[in-house]
C-alpha cells in the first residue's frame, strides 16, 4: 500500500515492490487470455512475443511505457506466462531471481551458474546486472491467498544476494505480505526481493503475464534473450 506522502518511486525504492491498481483495462486482460494458449499440462509458457500478437503490443506498449517510468531506458528481456490450476499447481519456496534469460552461451566473467531451460541459456549474472532490472506483473484473474497469490518479505531486496540457509532465516524473522490482486493490476518488484507461492487450494486460474525488464546491455559479447541488440541499450559494466 502506498503510504502517505511517499512517491510511488520512493515505496518501489524502500519496499522493492509496488503494487498498482487498475494499471490495465480489464477489458483488455480479458482478450488477451482468450489469445494466449493454454499451457497445456504445463507452468507457464514462453516466447509469447512470437507467438502473440496482442501481448508483443501490450508489452513493447503501454508495459514498457510503465516500466520506464520506474526503470529509464527499461527494455522486455524476458517474457513468460504462468497459469495456476488446481490440474497445474505448484509450490515455488521463498527465494530470490537470480537468473536471467540469453540468446547463447559465452563465458565471461561473473556470469555463473549456467543452465538450459526449454531450450534457452539461463546464467547468473553479477549483482550490478540484477540491479538494473525491474520485473512487472500483469494480473488477468482475481488472484488471492487461495489460488497461489505471491507472497514478499518488504525491503529485503537490500540484503543483496542471499545463500539458501539465510534466505529462510530472514523470512523466519519478517512481516510477509500477502499481494491480493485483481485483473489489470500490476506488481513492479526488484530480482533480489524475498518471495514465495503457495499452490493454489481453490479451482480457479492464476494467469499472470511476467516481464523482465533491463536499462542496459550485457558486456562480453552477451546478448538477452527477448532483447538482444546490444547496440540500442546502454552497457552495465
Amino acid at each position: 500500500m502506498l503510504d502517505s506522502g511517499l512517491s510511488r518511486q520512493t515505496v518501489l525504492l524502500r519496499d522493492g515492490y509496488l503494487q498498482l491498481p487498475a494499471a490495465i483495462d480489464a477489458a483488455l486482460c480479458t482478450r488477451l487470455k482468450a489469445e494466449l494458449p493454454t499451457p497445456m499440462g504445463r507452468a507457464g509458457l514462453r516466447d509469447l512475443m512470437a507467438t502473440s500478437p496482442l501481448c508483443r503490443q501490450l508489452v513493447l506498449g503501454e508495459l514498457q511505457a510503465l516500466a520506464a517510468v520506474y526503470l529509464p531506458q527499461a527494455k522486455p528481456v524476458r517474457v513468460l506466462y504462468f497459469d495456476k490450476t488446481p490440474a497445474v499447481n505448484w509450490c515455488v519456496g521463498w527465494h530470490q531471481d537470480l537468473s536471467i534469460a540469453v540468446q547463447a552461451r559465452r563465458e565471461w566473467t561473473g556470469f555463473t551458474g549456467w543452465s538450459r531451460k526449454a531450450g534457452v541459456w539461463h546464467v547468473q549474472p553479477p549483482d550490478a546486472v540484477l540491479a538494473s532490472m525491474l520485473t512487472l506483473r500483469l494480473h488477468l484473474d482475481p488472484t488471492h491467498a487461495g489460488n497461489g497469490a505471491l507472497q514478499v518479505v518488504p525491503g529485503s531486496h537490500r540484503y543483496g544476494r542471499l545463500p539458501v540457509a539465510e534466505c529462510r532465516a530472514k523470512v523466519s524473522q519478517a512481516d510477509i505480505v500477502c499481494c491480493e490482486a485483481a485483473p489489470g493490476d500490476i506488481l513492479l518488484m526488484r530480482p533480489l526481493l524475498l518471495h514465495a507461492s503457495a499452490p493454489s487450494i481453490q479451482p480457479f486460474h492464476r494467469r499472470v503475464l511476467h516481464i523482465e525488464f533491463a536499462a542496459a546491455a550485457l558486456p562480453g559479447g552477451l546478448a538477452w534473450h527477448e532483447f538482444g541488440e546490444t547496440s540500442e541499450m546502454r552497457r552495465v559494466m
